[in-house]
């Protein structure tokens, strides 16, 4: 199939996309194209092929490890859209980061949490569970990094009050393997006075959780 007409296909939505991460998968061509679709001035072919990687990052991250560079230059792209897949798609690759590629990343993966958007911020946190079981190495320095996000730069409240909500939910993830578990349960209690209802709820459920899951080991 020519470049011009899987983008074509692609940007008519001719081929579904369970049917392109298969392809992808079992044929290095087809995963090519989908990598060149990355750069088409097509924003369907664009953000489709993103999507496409971000699943198979999920799937098989070795299929695409090969690839790291690749993604975190993407990391820098103006395009938040591009960002935010490249966000998702390094954190996937970190399951099989056998050359620790990662650890470079780190400040610059966590430097995005002050970027002042709130969706940039909720990508690092969301995946950062998935980080801190790949890489247990860096689970202190993954969650010194979360206890901050009461002070990131966001344009409102409730903006700073959704991202204190995921990052209960992130620590509540890996919560069995925190080292510093005083510090994270401080951070919780705090936010049973967040003027955010939502985050009011997640933070009461994390901290019954861990009265139970205290109660059983007993």
């Amino acid at each position: 199939m020519g470049r011009a007409s899987f983008f074509r296909k692609l940007e008519e939505k001719k081929i579904g996309d369970e049917e392109l991460v298969e392809e992808a998968i079992k044929d290095k061509d087809v995963l090519h194209e989908l990598l060149d679709g990355i750069s088409s001035p097509t924003p369907r072919v664009k953000f489709r092929s993103a999507k496409i990687l971000r699943i198979i990052s999920a799937r098989n991250p070795r299929k695409l490890y090969p690839k790291w560079e690749f993604f975190a230059k993407l990391l820098g792209s103006k395009n938040r859209i591009l960002k935010w897949n490249a966000i998702d798609i390094i954190a996937n690759l970190t399951n099989v980061d056998s050359e620790n590629r990662f650890d470079e990343l780190f400040e610059k993966f966590y430097g995005y949490l002050y970027e002042g958007s709130l969706i940039t911020a909720a990508h690092v946190v969301d995946n950062s569970s998935t980080v801190a079981r790949a890489k247990p190495m860096l689970q202190d320095k993954i969650t010194e990094e979360l206890l901050k996000v009461e002070k990131v730069p966001l344009s409102t409240e409730e903006c700073r009050n959704i991202l204190i909500g995921k990052t209960i939910e992130a620590f509540d993830a890996y919560y069995d393997d925190i080292r510093a578990k005083d510090e994270v349960v401080s951070f919780v209690k705090r936010q049973l006075n967040n003027t955010g209802k939502a985050t009011k709820t997640k933070a009461e459920k994390f901290l019954r959780r861990i009265e139970k899951r205290q109660k059983t080991q007993c």
